[in-house]
């Protein structure tokens, strides 16, 4: 098969990309550094020309709704259109478990990137998944200040962006089905309680708070939704302590 990853040297998507080529697939990573910009509408339906199917991993950095919306918005209709041109038979996207009732912040670009995957003409599967293992190293550089570091109070089903990469191989092979099992790790765990083990593995001397978010996003990363739940379930292997140990935690 010929896959074209859009977000290929992302978090996910390098994972992505291994995974495809160890199974003998060519691979077209789609990508600013390789040219082709899908949020600026530069390059893409010369790049998936010929691809079997686009996985489409792409990201931003942002809390605000407006923003998230906007950028995954704009980027899943510029890639739908490009895959319509060339008729692209598998359109497959990472989404996350959980956020159906969480329309609000970084979760609402999501929702919205769901809702125009589902409404377009060309064959889909959405992928959920659980939030990511590295997820706990992303935060921690992001909320520390000196000898403190601030945790939203999230309670998920954490899960190895490695296997996450895999599991999106996997499901770009087979027949769009609309939507694939979500993908969760092998145990419930919160993200202040990932950060300590991850500072006292890496013997990092901080204090971690655990902090209720206000609102509507701080209320549904608490509430335990981002631990799925509902409808078939994939449950991956690695455990956050062994992620710890793995090449993958760069401690």
């Amino acid at each position: 098969m010929k896959i074209a990853v859009a977000g290929g040297t992302g978090t996910v998507g390098k994972h992505v990309v291994h995974a495809a080529r160890e199974r003998g697939h060519d691979v077209v990573v789609l990508s600013r550094e390789h040219g082709v910009d899908v949020h600026g509408n530069v390059g893409i339906t010369a790049s998936i020309d010929g691809a079997d199917a686009v996985i489409d991993v792409l990201n931003t950095t942002t809390l605000s709704t407006k923003v998230a919306r906007a950028f995954f918005s704009t980027a899943t209709t510029n890639l739908l259109a490009a895959e319509a041109q060339v008729d692209t038979a598998h359109h497959v996207v990472l989404s996350i478990v959980g956020i159906d009732e969480i329309d609000t912040s970084y979760y609402a670009g999501k929702i919205a990137q769901e809702r125009l995957v589902r409404g377009s003409d060309v064959p889909h599967t959405v992928a959920r998944a659980a939030q990511f293992h590295e997820f706990a190293e992303q935060i921690a550089s992001q909320t520390t200040l000196g000898p403190l570091t601030v945790a939203p109070r999230t309670l998920s089903r954490p899960v190895a962006a490695r296997e996450v990469g895999a599991h999106l191989v996997s499901v770009a092979e087979s027949e769009p089905g609309g939507r694939a099992p979500d993908l969760v790790g092998p145990e419930d765990d919160t993200l202040a309680g990932m950060i300590r083990r991850m500072y006292a593995h890496d013997r990092t001397s901080r204090r971690v708070l655990d902090v209720r978010f206000p609102g509507a996003y701080g209320t549904g990363l608490a509430s335990g939704a981002l631990r799925g739940g509902q409808g078939p379930q994939r449950v991956a292997g690695t455990t956050f302590d062994q992620w710890l140990e793995s090449p993958d935690h760069h401690g």
